[in-house]
């Protein structure tokens, strides 16, 4: 017995030498210092020594390095290698040991002598060849000087603060040397934004500049919505500042209450803070980094060029955090608080990433991006007008490599002040990626969507218990979710690719091979829709869903299926569908008729549109649909506080509604769910006995129907509000309207150079004009000109 008790604990004792339980730990203190040995008593002074510590012990034991409290100012980025990788049994861990004690800078502390300038303005002087981009005083970002100010009650406005002449010759001539300033400008149809560097001025006294390639749908800045910034002359508000690099001058304006003796100055240096650095073939893995403050990444606009797969976007890739070629990389309970770019850029092959509980806040660009490189896609394309022949694509289903993210998640995090630089941001976003989960996160106050998927490539995504709010709040034409899918078998002339899916309808589908998941989770966008589905988007899932102002819309696509949601005041938006979509919408509660534009059709109406529930409008029974679906009231639970479950008896659970919790949208860790912002609940407006909207003025000229917009109609043409135009509704087939080349679904929006916001503007042009017209119209999106002979 004795024996046998014995040989028990040479075994034990055998398992603890043998590796899979030994554990290695090292220590990280300011006071350290890396000739240390890294012990509790010995510390090292930086990660980096602390990562050549690790090296030595990686892949036979667990690597525990322990971060103490202080400020880590980073000389360059940390990379971690395919040799810095932990194992499955002997994983590698970086924490701080206090949650948000330990800070990685990718700044540098400055020791400042100010003096008084002028006009409350203060000056110092700095190191030479110092390049300042951001300026942090005790530790909030301040504002490079710029026209026209800043106002924080500007909240929607875009760069809150906006003027048409930012850089017009008059406002320039006040500059002596506005090179190295910029211009940040939204997009013409407030598709995101612009951003310019500018590099002096002409003999003319126009300010000259470079840039403008952020925003994949080019059509100018927007005549109004414009800004300039780094300009010395405008240093003229609190909380402004500008450094002249020529004389290594500091100048800044205090906020009241600062005492600049005793600030705490920093500057920022680094774009990325932390690297992971592999390959598919050797990924660095099974590393997790935990706890952590991320400060001081630099702005990253300029570099805002790459093109994703037409849509809107132009991406940077790089962040704060930048992994590419990695496996099982976790990044837990870190602040990212006011970088410049974005948070973490999760590149090209990467499995098995995992963000939780994190919170990103004020970034400059988007939260979590999870891109992968173009040429896994078969037959890409970028801008938005590019086409190919369909009858020529590859029609393989899938990926070309495996090299983009997948089988990665967001979780139980909170994402807000997305978009504090750039304007064509998201809390979350996916291209050429597939099966990426974000679950419970809470995610507003941005500028463009919360959580926005690029293209089809290649679904199987899960968004659940998600919170999104206040989204789409300086641009346009855009929803709380948005998702692109102009894949392989998309064209801008939508009957080119109606004629190919005909013969094949498995097309849609090449990209899009993975159904996308959206379900428990609640919206609110009042600049746009709640759920975007846009141009081209397949292959959906959709249930269980809240949204509480912009309703759902649903773009042409194919296979989308939205059942069991409730839209709060608003309601479903078909928009230019495709024939034989096999779209199904059924089992809703939606509050008023249905928004179509364009459809349905005889030939566009989707496999089911019916048997729902609508509060407030009226049936659309037009090509079979809402043959089952009923108007009543579907006796809300508590719609003040937000529950809008439905009461026992509710005619909504005839039609097979069925209720979905109430209590379970956003964030849960306690420290994060603490702080989080919830969004306002509406106030029920009800048009008892279903309020009709006014119908579009029409008229018949040159044989054509004409007819103004309304309602979402411009969102379908792809033109803005403020731009308008006259809808060509029908055409004669012997028509004059015909033989200049008009074609049902343009849109008319100048003649001869005149503006025709709507028919009677089209109509004055017409009696003014001598001689021909030179009809500016748009098709399928794409601006033309149609001459008509008289």
């Amino acid at each position: 017995m004795k024996k046998q008790i014995l040989t028990c604990v040479m075994c034990v004792l055998s398992g603890l030498m043998s590796g899979s339980t030994r554990a290695a730990d090292i220590y990280v203190a300011p006071s350290g210092s890396d000739t240390n040995e890294g012990t509790s008593e010995q510390p090292v002074s930086s990660l980096a020594a602390a990562q050549k510590l690790a090296r030595k012990a990686v892949g036979s034991e667990a690597v525990t390095v322990h971060v103490a409290d202080g400020i880590y100012y980073l000389p360059e980025p940390l990379v971690f290698k395919p040799e810095d990788s932990g194992t499955e049994m002997n994983p590698v861990a970086y924490r701080a040991v206090n949650e948000g004690g330990a800070v990685l800078s990718g700044g540098a502390r400055l020791d400042l002598d100010w003096q008084p300038y002028e006009n409350g303005v203060f000056q110092a002087k700095t190191p030479a060849g110092l390049e300042v981009d951001q300026l942090f005083i005790n530790g909030t970002n301040q504002r490079m000087a710029r026209y026209p100010n800043y106002d924080a009650a500007k909240k929607t406005a875009a760069y809150q603060g906006y003027a048409a002449d930012a850089f017009s010759p008059e406002r320039a001539a006040n500059w002596a040397d506005p090179t190295g300033g910029y211009i940040h400008a939204m997009h013409s149809k407030r598709w995101g934004g612009y951003h310019y560097r500018i590099t002096g001025k002409d003999t003319k006294g126009e300010v000259t500049y470079e840039g403008g390639w952020q925003n994949n749908r080019q059509s100018g800045m927007h005549k109004d919505f414009r800004m300039a910034e780094n300009i010395f002359e405008e240093l003229d508000a609190p909380g402004e500042w500008f450094h002249n690099a020529g004389t290594s001058t500091l100048y800044y304006m205090p906020e009241p209450g600062i005492d600049l003796s005793n600030a705490m100055v920093e500057v920022v240096r680094l774009r990325h803070l932390i690297e992971f650095r592999g390959s598919e073939g050797k990924p660095v893995n099974h590393i997790t980094l935990q706890g952590f403050v991320v400060r001081h990444a630099a702005r990253t606009f300029m570099d805002t060029k790459e093109p994703m797969l037409r849509s809107d976007w132009a991406i940077y890739r790089g962040g704060a955090y930048f992994l590419t070629g990695t496996e099982d990389i976790q990044i837990l309970d870190t602040e990212f608080d006011q970088v410049g770019g974005n948070a973490v850029f999760v590149n090209n092959y990467n499995r098995n990433t995992l963000v939780k509980g994190c919170h990103i806040h004020d970034a400059g660009a988007s939260g979590v991006c999870f891109v992968g490189d173009p040429d896994a896609v078969r037959d890409p394309l970028f801008e938005y007008r590019e086409k190919k022949d369909l009858t020529k694509i590859d029609r393989t289903p899938g990926p070309k490599t495996d090299n983009y993210p997948s089988s990665a998640a967001v979780e139980d995090c909170l994402i807000h002040g997305i978009g504090r630089v750039e304007r064509q941001p998201a809390g979350v976003m996916m291209d050429m990626a597939s099966e990426i989960t974000v679950r419970d996160c809470s995610v507003y106050d941005c500028a463009r969507s919360g959580i926005n998927i690029g293209d089809g490539a290649w679904g199987g995504h899960l968004i659940e218990r998600c919170d999104v709010f206040d989204t789409v709040l300086e641009t346009h034409d855009h929803g709380s979710f948005n998702s692109w899918g102009r894949d392989r078998f998309w064209h801008s002339d939508r009957s080119l690719s109606q004629r190919e899916i005909d013969k094949d309808p498995t097309m849609p589908f090449l990209d899009a091979v993975k159904t996308t998941t959206i379900r428990d989770s609640r919206w609110r966008c009042d600049h746009g829709w709640d759920i975007d589905l846009d141009d081209g988007s397949s292959n959906y899932d959709i249930y269980n869903n809240l949204m509480l102002s912009g309703g759902l819309k649903l773009r042409e696509g194919f296979r989308r299926r939205a059942w069991n949601n409730i839209a709060i005041n608003n309601t479903f938006h078909p928009h230019v569908w495709y024939a034989n979509s096999n779209d199904e919408v059924y089992g809703n509660i939606f509050m008023g008729t249905y928004k179509g534009v364009r459809t349905p059709t005889k030939t566009a109406h989707g496999k089911r549109v019916g048997g729902n529930l609508i509060f407030g409008g009226n049936l659309t029974k037009k090509f079979g649909w809402d043959e089952d679906s009923i108007v009543a009231d579907p006796q809300f639970v508590d719609p003040s506080s937000g529950d809008f479950r439905v009461r026992d008896g509710s005619p909504a659970l005839m039609l097979g509604f069925k209720n979905f919790p109430m209590d379970q949208f956003g964030v849960k860790k306690p420290s994060l769910k603490a702080i989080a912002r919830t969004p306002v609940i509406p106030a029920l407006e009800v048009h008892r006995g279903g309020k009709k909207m006014a119908s579009a003025q029409t008229t018949t000229w040159l044989g054509a129907t004409l007819s103004d917009l309304s309602g979402e109609e411009f969102s379908a043409y792809g033109v803005s509000k403020d731009e308008g135009g006259v809808a060509v509704l029908k055409v004669g087939k012997r028509s004059e309207a015909t033989a200049a080349g008009l074609r049902k679904g343009d849109l008319i929006q100048q003649v001869n150079g005149n503006a025709t916001i709507n028919i009677k503007q089209l109509l004055r042009a017409v009696r003014r004009a001598d001689g021909s017209l030179t009809l500016q119209v748009v098709r399928n999106q794409q601006e033309i000109e149609v001459n008509v002979s008289r």
